[in-house]
């Protein structure tokens, strides 16, 4: 591995680099947004800095760049690919009313081919082409044309909300060919295009009805995912070969024979179980904690399918002061530790629990409505166990 492409230098480079265009660096904030977001936990680096973007003033100016730990759960069927994760980082910058769009896409062009190195043959653009409430990017194709950059024009893939209302507005994706030979198609038609950087042109509120109303002020907000653009500088085929994921993907296949997209699910989950906790989070039954124990079980299901014997205590300190370390978290990773494994306990009781009351003669046949409703309410078992149990059980 070159040491010059490593995730330290990566984060070091880009902020950087902002940072001489009069950027003032920010402190990225824990997994659990401020109070009252209505989201679980941040899925985004813009989440801390909603208010500033609807125009109240930043203490720091209206230039900034951060580094934000993100949580998404809408992803989390497609982790085990090469790119998908639970908990990633996400490198940010935001010009609160100061500069435009084409500013931001010609620094972001400039970091990528000047500062990374990439290719500049490597590179597409897509940008919103505009719908029935709102037309076509021009200002973001014009400036694509003029670096030189081809670009594909798209409809909603292209338009970035915050959910069905607040700040909105069209955004351009950058994008990194990754595949043999030379570029081939547009990113929406070929899948060895990899999205890396995404420029928001924040300039709309949607309201309650749908309609767009301007902001008070024209905002740029961009993220660039962190451990693609590591894969990508490193010329590796996914997330999981990466210096980031380096110690898990050197010390998990001996402790735990799993195929390959298990063995990534149970490093994504694990890492992000200890980051969750980290953050101050404990397992539950609602909430955040639900998340993390949902992380948790689907780690304990993949490990026992082929052996029941294996436990979360396998696990070598050296990963949770890695993980701690590189997400600059504070406590004794032995508490976390002593979180996981209660957690752990907690789901062999309730597996035991569980096939004794679907043992049951009244749980033989299909199962109905009343049925998951008594397993909930009554013994705690989700459909999703229940349906699990059952069909261990009865074939």
């Amino acid at each position: 591995m070159n040491s010059v492409l490593n995730c330290e230098r990566v984060v070091r480079t880009f902020v950087e680099y902002f940072e001489q265009l009069d950027h003032r660096r920010i402190t990225g904030s824990s997994l659990l947004p401020p109070p009252g977001d209505s989201v679980l936990f941040t899925t985004s680096g813009m989440h801390p800095l909603t208010p500033h973007l609807e125009g109240r003033p930043h203490p720091l100016g209206r230039r900034l760049v951060n580094v934000q730990r993100c949580l998404r759960t809408t992803d989390l069927e497609e982790v085990g690919d090469n790119t998908h994760l639970t908990v990633f980082e996400m490198l940010g910058t935001w010009s609160l009313g100061d500069y435009t769009g084409s500013h931001s896409l010609r620094w972001g062009h400039g970091l990528l081919v000047d500062g990374f190195g990439i290719d500049p043959g490597l590179l597409y653009a897509t940008v919103f082409g505009g719908d029935e409430r709102s037309g076509p990017d021009v200002e973001s194709l014009r400036t694509w044309q003029e670096i030189g950059v081809p670009v594909e024009l798209t409809g909603e893939e292209n338009w970035w909300s915050n959910g069905p209302t607040g700040p909105c507005g069209p955004d351009s994706e950058i994008f990194v060919w990754t595949g043999e030979g030379p570029p081939r198609s547009t990113p929406t038609r070929d899948g060895r295009w990899v999205e890396v950087w995404n420029h928001v042109m924040m300039r709309h509120r949607c309201g309650e009805d749908g309609t767009l109303d301007s902001l008070p002020q024209r905002n740029v907000d961009t993220g660039l995912g962190l451990e693609r653009l590591v894969a990508v500088l490193q010329g590796k085929p996914s997330v999981f070969d990466t210096d980031l994921f380096e110690p898990w993907m050197r010390t998990v296949p001996p402790l735990w024979d799993l195929d390959l997209r298990s063995l990534r699910l149970v490093c994504d989950h694990l890492r992000s179980g200890i980051v969750v906790v980290g953050d101050g989070v404990l397992p539950s039954n609602t909430g955040r904690g639900y998340v993390l124990r949902r992380l948790v079980r689907r780690v304990l299901t993949s490990l026992w399918r082929a052996d029941p014997s294996r436990t979360i205590g396998d696990l070598p300190e050296e990963l949770f002061g890695h993980t701690l370390d590189h997400f600059g978290q504070q406590g004794p990773s032995g508490r976390i530790r002593d979180v996981l494994l209660d957690e752990e306990r907690r789901f062999t009781q309730l597996l035991e629990r569980g096939r004794r009351v679907l043992s049951r003669p009244r749980f033989c046949g299909p199962l109905g409505e009343d049925d998951f409703d008594y397993l909930h309410d009554t013994h705690g078992l989700p459909r999703d166990l229940a349906l699990g149990l059952r069909a261990d059980l009865h074939g």
